[in-house]
């Protein structure tokens, strides 16, 4: 599977569709859908599931460096997060959604600022997981894949730091998510 057989499968699902047009019209600066919304279509159409795997939510990420406040740099979500989702909400009921900033997630990851949204996908946990698509104005749609497609396509979980912390975070969300159970071909790699 390419980058092109991954933008096809996101084409031909009129579901991600509708959803990359809804965050477009937000007109987020820097914006992605990531997480389990591309992994999960990947993922499925490789273990030929006609049915999704249901999301937990769909997470959107942008970067603005100027739309929280010192105080909110560390919160769980801040008034303008919010207030996308709920934008969202309305625009699509039923969905649930995650909107984070990631120009303040680096004190998350104690990490250096991330100069935009692709480098703080880039430090999600799991190489398969750091993979951003949106649609631009000409309903084009785009991919960033800062660690490739390689893992995710060859249903691999690979962590993408060998950082204890980072590490517990990645053994735990297997668990939690059960993703060895849903996507029984998954290997996980820890190098």
């Amino acid at each position: 599977m390419a980058k092109t057989d991954i933008i096809y499968c996101i084409e031909n699902d009129e579901w991600m569709m509708d959803v990359l047009r809804t965050v477009r019209d937000l007109r987020l600066p820097d914006w992605w859908i990531g997480a389990g919304f591309v992994r999960g279509k990947v993922w499925d159409t490789l273990h030929g599931y006609l049915q999704r795997t249901p999301l937990t939510d769909i997470d959107v990420i942008y970067f603005d460096r100027n739309d929280y406040t010192a105080a909110e740099a560390t919160s769980e979500s801040t008034a303008k997060e919010k207030l996308y989702e709920r934008e969202l909400e309305v625009a699509m009921p039923g969905q649930k959604w995650s909107v984070t900033n990631q120009a303040r997630m680096h004190t998350f990851h104690n990490t250096k600022q991330y100069r935009n949204a692709t480098e703080g996908l880039a430090d999600w946990v799991e190489t398969a997981t750091c993979i951003g698509v949106k649609m631009d104005y000409k309903n084009k749609l785009l991919l960033t894949t800062p660690h490739g497609i390689e893992d995710l396509t060859n249903l691999i979980l690979r962590p993408t730091s060998m950082r204890k912390d980072r590490l517990d975070d990645f053994h735990r969300r297997i668990i939690e998510k059960r993703w060895l159970a849903k996507w029984p071909k998954l290997k996980v790699i820890e190098n």
